[in-house]
């Protein structure tokens, strides 16, 4: 296994069992318009049953080239009952009428259904824009008008708006078609050029999306809410990847610099490009960028396909440490480390750790330690993000392990060599440890990391 797979391994030994903040982004429908695109997240949880009856028009192209029939000026426009076929208005036929849903006020630039009047229950395919805040009407009149839908952007808004600015002259059509809204009509029988038309409704492809709290510290690490430059971070999410799952490989890496972005996934931290170390559907796992600011929460957007999430968020500090501890390191509810004997590079264990041979540490050994975000080195061309490093640095805070109730010497604290973005530590076991399980506290900067870890030592002989 060469180094870069190990750093692998030490990174990915075990993926959280609950994502945080796992979410499903809500589809978003595009309404294609003679006079532009009216982009509308569609409410699924709170209104599911009319959000499934209009996906059904949808995706039978029944509103294809359907027809703005109806603007009130300062009101709404409504659409979606009739098909324009030669210039003439044919009724689009209409499923079984859905159960009101009403839930979500009728605010500007909201969707919701029309329906018949006294009859709550009687919306089929007829929808209509809230071009001002209408809930003070809409909200109580027959049962309340279901809102299923809202506008996404201020483009779309202004698209809604223009549509409801045109004229609607008067003695053209007979009603339903008496508030039709035209397009530089001046007399005569208005053609297809003055009408507005919905050319395509479609639910556009979903884009990356990060879940709430959904970027955090490598799990392995400590899966803290705080990181700083170097950390090692973990974005969880939908729709962030492809269907497929992998970590970096060597193919990835150029003259020793690691890839910031994998099969068309990249990520920015504070608007700065990061090192992407493992992508998939529902997580994203980055290196931060040595040149980021640590003083507060910064944005954290991950791109698919050209498509840019909206920005999760990460607080960064100057120094954010932890030790690697992955949770298939915990038995029965008692973390220890993942150290390795420095001879032989096993890890250190009593056999109780799943996977994992009898073999303790001995006191007077010395065994390794990795962790992250323990910030800068004193070798400044060494770089801490994004590059593998090439030799023995030293850490420019200090830092001290406790091994039981004795501390413990440290003959190596730096990045480690032949790796990307990890620190390492060699410790000595203290000669006068106990046997069994012992405590292990790391203190940086005379400040001790937040886990409570343990360390299998051997008895005396």
């Amino acid at each position: 296994m060469n180094l870069r797979h190990t750093v692998v391994f030490l990174l990915f030994s075990l993926l959280p069992a609950a994502l945080p903040g796992q979410s499903t982004p809500l589809p978003v429908a595009r309404f294609h318009t003679t006079l532009g695109d009216i982009d509308v997240t569609l409410l699924q949880s709170q209104a599911p049953m009319t959000v499934a009856n209009f996906l059904n028009y949808v995706n039978r192209g029944n509103f294809d080239n359907s027809l703005i029939h109806r603007s009130v000026p300062s009101f709404i426009i409504q659409g979606g009952g009739y098909n324009v076929v030669n210039n003439t208005f044919v009724k689009i036929p209409t499923d079984p009428a859905v159960k009101n849903e009403f839930g979500v006020s009728n605010i500007r630039g909201t969707l919701a259904m029309a329906k018949a009047d006294g009859d709550p229950n009687s919306a089929t395919d007829q929808w209509f824009f809230n071009v001002i805040d209408n809930s003070k009407t809409l909200n109580t009149q027959n049962g309340g008008f279901t809102v299923f839908g809202r506008i996404t952007n201020a483009a779309g808004l202004a698209v809604m708006d223009a549509i409801n600015n045109l004229p609607t002259p008067t003695g053209v059509y007979q009603s339903p078609f008496d508030q039709i809204p035209l397009i530089d009509y001046t007399a005569g029988t208005p053609q297809a050029a003055n009408l507005v038309i919905v050319q395509t409704i479609r639910v556009l492809p979903q884009g990356p999306a990060i879940g709430t709290n959904g970027v955090i510290s490598a799990t392995a690490f400590g899966g803290s809410a705080t990181a700083t430059a170097g950390s090692h971070i973990e974005i969880y999410g939908s729709n962030l990847a492809g269907g497929t799952s992998r970590t970096w490989a060597d193919s990835d890496f150029k003259d020793g610099k690691a890839p910031t972005s994998l099969d068309d996934v990249s990520v920015t931290v504070d608007g700065q490009a990061a090192y992407v170390t493992f992508i998939s559907a529902t997580q994203v796992n980055a290196q931060v960028p040595a040149s980021v600011r640590s003083d507060g929460a910064v944005s954290v957007v991950v791109t698919y396909n050209g498509q840019a999430s909206a920005a999760g968020k990460l607080t960064l500090a100057p120094l954010a440490p932890g030790i690697l501890a992955p949770a298939s390191f915990n038995v029965d509810g008692k973390q220890y480390v993942a150290a390795t004997h420095s001879a032989g590079g096993q890890f250190v264990s009593s056999g109780n750790i799943p996977g994992t041979t009898a073999s303790p540490a001995v006191p007077g050994e010395t065994v390794t330690f990795y962790g992250i975000g323990f910030g800068p080195v004193d070798q400044s061309a060494t770089p801490i993000a994004g590059q593998i490093v090439q030799g023995p640095t030293t850490l420019s805070t200090a830092v001290q392990f406790n091994i039981g109730s004795s501390s413990a010497q440290v003959s190596y604290a730096g990045l480690a060599p032949g790796l990307v973005g990890l620190y390492q530590f060699n410790a000595v076991i203290p000669a006068n440890s106990p046997g069994g399980d012992q405590p292990v506290v790391v203190t940086l900067g005379g400040n001790a990391i937040p886990q409570t870890l343990w360390i299998a030592v051997q008895g005396k002989s």
